[in-house]
């Protein structure tokens, strides 16, 4: 199986292009890596670089990228508009193909204490890779910038790093390590130089501040520009998408008499959060993914028929074909998981179609709101397929481990252990997901359209399903396990979740 992530590590220099040159080249000097894009900011100060590839070669490109930045930048003479407190101010790990947050997050913690062992730069965790609560969110870290916490973190244990001393380095400062989901760098520009102003719509839309869910965002100055910017990240495209945060600068914006210029993408952007985009403002009628030439021209390239009487047929096949195997994986976790899957994506056609007619008007948010929420879970849940069966696939090479020595038998049983409480994780994390879908689909019975209340049902019964048969793979791996507390959480949590889609919850739409 080919093993893809994505790397983006953002540095503290945006205006003198022959550093952020030599920074580059220093990456790219690793074999395995490609690098996708590079984009600088004078006002920010700031490049972004976009790195892909195989796990280990990337994470080493980006620690010679952290080594030559610190040679070349000195936070001591950087100024800019965008907050920073390293001269490689972030490094995230994100999981494209063939990979779990769970392997980034363990590619993370390598890499950060790396970092620390070969630059003596301290490194702090954020997102997935988090070690307290308080520094899952990058703002919270970051507080102070380079000025506050290089004298903070000598007086103040609560802002330590999370690995080396409790100091920053003299010019480099610190860097923030960590694992996430794709992120969309997105910024909206205001017909006014008025900072206040940009501040505070930010302030109104953030996350954090009651705003838009997924939402990070501040007031940034573009001085070179004479306008005020609206930085955002964006860390769930397709749960709050582009168009929902666009609508919600531009009404903010008029609040304070102001209109939108213009907007961008630093970076790279997934196709899917255009087609999202697309589909709102251009209102079409039964739009499907699969209309897009290029994703078109992708199922052919992989051997999937997409045309004549059997083309549905075709898609379905080869995992029909896989889980027939006489092999051990695909086995009950993937086919559970594509259950699950499937009772998303006929949520996310029963939304679809319905906020498009007219006897459905007055639930046009709530229905686009929806699709959003299916499509998201459908596609975690496809994802899930791939990680049962390689959850499985660590238990049997944790068995295979030499026993010969009494230290041998003891890693192989802490690795069992560890591979098993992994394998009951997955199809737990799947039965969740299908949970809240089963109870969603129930909720959208009410807004959609009366002529596909079967095909809710269908979604309901698939959801059902996709519980009932995690579960049955969570059980099996508990039988194995011997840490108490993990036996008692996880029993108490499957417990209830079968409960939420009993017959009884079940037949209660039905009658």
């Amino acid at each position: 199986m080919k093993r893809l992530i994505e790397c983006v590590p953002n540095f503290s220099e945006g205006r003198d292009l022959a550093k952020v040159d030599a920074i580059v080249a220093a990456m790219r000097e690793v074999p395995g890596v490609f690098l996708l894009d590079r984009e600088s900011d004078a006002d920010h100060n700031r490049s972004v670089v976009t790195l892909a590839g195989d796990p280990e070669a990337v994470a080493e490109a980006a620690l010679r990228g952290v080594g030559k930045a610190a040679e070349l930048i000195d936070l001591t003479r950087h100024t800019g508009a965008h907050p920073r407190m390293g001269a490689t101010d972030v490094v995230p790990f994100i999981p494209i193909e063939g990979v779990a947050i769970e392997d980034c997050v363990a590619l993370a913690k390598k890499a950060g204490r790396e970092i620390w062992e070969r630059y003596r730069i301290p490194v702090y965790f954020y997102e997935a890779a988090a070690q307290r609560p308080e520094r899952t969110n990058l703002e919270n870290i970051r507080k102070g910038q380079f000025e506050g916490l290089r004298e903070e973190v000598l007086r103040n244990p609560d802002r330590a790093p999370d690995v080396g001393e409790p100091r920053l380095h003299a010019t480099a400062g610190a860097t923030v390590v960590g694992a996430r989901k794709f992120l969309i760098a997105y910024n909206i520009n205001l017909n006014t130089p008025d900072l206040e102003i940009a501040k505070k719509i930010g302030k109104n839309i953030r996350f954090s501040n009651g705003g838009l869910r997924y939402v990070k965002a501040m007031g940034v100055d573009l001085r070179a520009r004479n306008l005020a910017q609206v930085s955002i990240n964006l860390t769930d495209f397709e749960q709050t998408p582009m168009h929902r945060v666009f609508e919600m600068v531009k009404r903010e914006a008029e609040r304070y008499g102001v209109s939108i210029v213009g907007s961008e993408i630093v970076g790279l952007i997934p196709k899917r959060a255009i087609e999202l985009t697309a589909d709102f403002y251009l209102q079409f009628e039964n739009f499907s993914a699969a209309q897009v030439l290029e994703n078109r021209i992708e199922a052919s390239l992989a051997g999937v028929a997409t045309e004549g009487p059997g083309k549905l047929a075709g898609r379905a096949q080869p995992f029909l074909d896989a889980v027939a195997e006489p092999t051990a994986t695909p086995g009950g976790g993937s086919v559970a998981a594509l259950a699950g899957a499937l009772g998303a994506s006929l949520g996310h056609m029963v939304a679809g179609l319905s906020r498009k007619k007219k006897s459905q008007a007055a639930f046009v948010d709530a229905l686009s709101e929806a699709v959003a929420k299916f499509s998201a879970a459908s596609r975690e849940l496809a994802g899930a397929i791939d990680r049962d069966a390689a959850s499985f696939e660590s238990v049997m090479a944790a068995y295979k481990l030499p026993q010969g020595t009494a230290e041998e038998q003891q890693r192989r049983d802490a690795a069992i252990q560890q591979a098993l409480r992994g394998a009951a994780d997955v199809p737990l994390e799947v039965a969740r997901k299908a949970a809240d879908i089963f109870d969603q689909l129930g909720q959208l019975e009410s807004m959609s359209s009366p002529s596909m209340k079967s095909d809710l049902r269908v979604g309901r019964l698939m959801a059902a399903a996709a519980v009932r048969g995690a579960l049955e793979n969570v059980a099996i791996n508990l039988e194995s396990i011997t840490d108490a507390a993990f036996l008692a959480r996880t029993r108490a949590e499957a417990e209830s979740l079968a409960s939420r889609v009993s017959e009884t919850a079940v037949s209660a739409r039905h009658s």
